[in-house]
């Protein structure tokens, strides 16, 4: 899973698939589909395919939908 590593975390700046997917509580076929539909950023070195974790966050952060106030019927 490690790549890189980020000594200031403990965490690895960029993730395989498996990586990907335990860093977002998903499965691994969730983040093969995330990828094959261009919905998060990925580097290729060689044949390999790795998610840097700030565009995981990023991710993450689009995803989120923030409490509001809805109207009732």
């Amino acid at each position: 899973m490690k790549l890189t590593s980020n000594n200031s975390t403990h965490l690895p700046a960029l993730f395989d698939v498996a990586g990907a997917a335990t860093y977002l509580g998903v499965t691994e076929h969730f983040v093969r589909r995330l990828r094959r539909e261009r919905r998060v950023p990925y580097i290729k070195l060689g044949h390999f395919v790795r998610f840097d974790r700030a565009d995981l966050d990023s991710f993450i952060s689009e995803g989120r939908v923030e409490r509001g106030d809805f109207a009732r019927a």
